[in-house]
């Protein structure tokens, strides 16, 4: 049954404007998609929204007639909604016609094997949401095994991380593990490590890509941390010939992805 409701006091939406806050995606497991596209790539690998928020006024495009009928089927909420109560949940003045709560879906890195793909990417300390949510939608491109987040890193599942990722955040695994448990766990990876760095005298392009091959990057202003960077097989810089001395993250971890897969 589709809910109808005009109060921006309802508790649901509440609910579902609070997940802008890092602390409460956490705490309830949930997170917040914008745009039909990105439901309709969700969709399509069997995964159901939780809530679905549409706009009273919007457009019955068939794709949000899907969506609807299949959240509703897998017993989610569906909720026709003010164009005001869209732009309060957006935090725009010019919001998305359709929006949606989904689950996390978060593994450790006891969950993937390795042997499963030829190439995985590691990131320590990645800050940048739009960075991260480029290279998970890299890696989806790619076809790679999934992305591990070592450390302090952005939240996956931020509106912009979710953005960025035009969808691939449901297409392949996302691992959060603590430094000490990357390390703990390196013995599992018997194919190639490479790291980048700086200083490093080996070309990208030279790198023992062993399979399966692990990609571990840093953050753009420092780097791998000694302990990771030692615990590489091999690190590796991609070349500069301008008057730059670094590449976007998000760029230079693209490079390393296509390099390792050959592609």
């Amino acid at each position: 049954m589709i809910k109808q409701i005009t109060s921006l006091t309802n508790q649901t939406v509440k609910d579902i404007r609070a997940l802008h806050m890092r602390k409460e995606r956490e705490a309830t497991g949930r997170f917040l998609s914008e745009g039909l596209k990105i439901i309709i790539d969700a969709l399509d690998q069997g995964i159901t929204p939780l809530i679905l928020v549409y706009g009273v006024h919007s457009d019955p495009h068939p794709l949000q007639k899907r969506a609807i009928e299949e959240t509703l089927k897998a017993g989610g909420e569906v909720l026709e909604v003010t164009r005001e109560i869209l732009e309060k949940i957006s935090r725009k003045d010019n919001p998305q016609m359709v929006v949606a709560v989904f689950a996390q879906r978060v593994a450790t890195l006891k969950d993937i094997d390795p042997d499963s793909n030829d190439v995985w990417v590691a990131l320590e300390q990645v800050r940048d949401p739009g960075n991260l949510g480029t290279i998970i939608r890299t890696a989806d491109a790619a076809g790679i095994g999934g992305v591990i987040l070592i450390g302090d890193c952005v939240d996956p599942f931020s509106v912009e991380t979710v953005r960025a990722t035009m969808g691939s955040v449901f297409a392949l695994p996302i691992v959060k593990c603590t430094r000490e448990e990357f390390l703990a766990d390196r013995g599992r990876w018997t194919g190639s490590v490479v790291g980048t760095l700086l200083t490093a005298r080996h070309d990208h392009r030279s790198a023992p890509y062993r399979r399966p091959t692990l990609i571990v990057m840093g953050t753009e202003q420092s780097g791998l941390t000694p302990d990771i960077a030692a615990t590489c097989d091999t690190n590796v810089k991609i070349p500069m010939r301008g008057r730059a001395d670094s590449l976007n993250l998000s760029v230079a971890t693209g490079i390393m992805i296509y390099a390792a897969c050959g592609l």
